[in-house]
């Protein structure tokens, strides 16, 4: 019986994992936490121990991008990356890096830009918006640096129409392990120099 009953659980990870990499790459949901609930929702699964892991639904994301959206994902991904560059030029002064799905290749219909900039004035950005006339929105998140916890204030912008997301860090977090959870693994980044060498590779 517990054999039988780990096969079935092994059986819902499975397919919860797959109707969360649909969700991401078809509706535009960015958040796996999120994309898992949904899932599992429509699959009627209530067993939280059936949830698979985030490695295994982005596995399953890139496998259904590559064989349902093919050029359509490689494009918007290349023009993505070219809308966060250019942010990123015109950010230089505040250390910016890509991250998030934009940076690993996976972003999905209608995906965001998120960029990370490190500074110890979190005004000096919001006056640099300003002075552009680039209008911005004030959220918040909340990310580890190690085990310690960090409010993380993000600005909202667009950049020729397209959603962009600037995290601000403190400068001393550049050198840290930002991540998203207090367990989870460290979110990748890249500065200018590795996200311009991504495009020059995709040209």
């Amino acid at each position: 019986m517990a054999r039988e009953t780990r096969t079935k659980q092994s059986q819902m990870r499975a397919r919860i994992a797959a109707a969360a990499a649909r969700l991401m790459a078809e509706d535009g949901v960015d958040d796996f936490a999120l994309a898992k609930r949904k899932a599992a929702r429509q699959l009627g699964a209530v067993d939280t121990q059936s949830l698979p892991a985030n490695d295994e639904v982005e596995a399953e994301l890139r496998a259904y991008q590559a064989l349902y959206q093919g050029e359509e994902q490689r494009a918007r991904v290349r023009a993505l990356r070219a809308v966060a560059l250019a942010a990123m030029r015109t950010l230089a002064a505040f250390r910016p890096y890509l991250a998030g799905p934009v940076l690993k290749g996976t972003a999905g219909r209608y995906a965001d830009v998120d960029l990370q900039l490190f500074t110890d004035d979190l005004k000096s950005v919001e006056l640099f918006l300003l002075n552009r006339n680039v209008p911005y929105e004030v959220s918040e998140a909340h990310h580890y640096c190690g085990d310690e916890a960090r409010a993380v204030p993000i600005l909202r912008i667009d950049w020729d129409d397209v959603p962009v997301n600037l995290a601000v860090y403190a400068a001393k977090d550049e050198r840290a392990a930002l991540k998203a959870t207090p367990t989870g693994r460290p979110i990748e980044r890249a500065g200018i120099p590795a996200v311009s060498g991504l495009l020059d590779a995709a040209d």
